[in-house]
């Protein structure tokens, strides 16, 4: 936990620095909400081929992160990870010129069915 997924337009690509952007969302949501520690933080990221969004008008970019948490959260803390993640988002596309990019976070509990095992390196057994 927490379990990030983020979606994103082609042409952010050449633009987003994928490694580094994790390595400081995790930082941010460690800071951001109590019981988040980096180490429990796991994000993947999917590159969307195609997208349209309204009217199929060119340079439009997309990216949505889906940031799944354990329940407990408030609906404040909750809303405040998906600001700074937001923010973080912004600074990380910034260089995107030329495109309007269409950004958004869902904040959400993990369904309570949710496990995890984590086998360390050499203990497979």
């Amino acid at each position: 936990m927490p379990q990030i997924t983020v979606d994103y337009d082609a042409s952010l690509r050449e633009f987003l620095d994928r490694r580094r952007f994790a390595r400081e969302l995790h930082a941010l949501a460690a800071k951001t909400v109590d019981g988040i520690t980096v180490e429990s933080c796991k994000t993947r990221f999917r590159c969307v081929d195609d997208a349209v969004i309204a009217h199929d008008e060119p340079q439009q970019a997309l990216i949505h992160l889906d940031f799944a948490i354990l329940p407990g959260r408030t609906a404040e803390a909750k809303a405040t990870l998906g600001e700074v993640t937001l923010d973080l988002v912004r600074h990380h596309t910034a260089s995107a010129t030329g495109l309007t990019v269409h950004a958004s976070v869902e904040v959400r509990d993990l369904d309570a069915a949710y496990r995890k095992h984590v086998a360390p390196a050499g203990d497979r057994g």
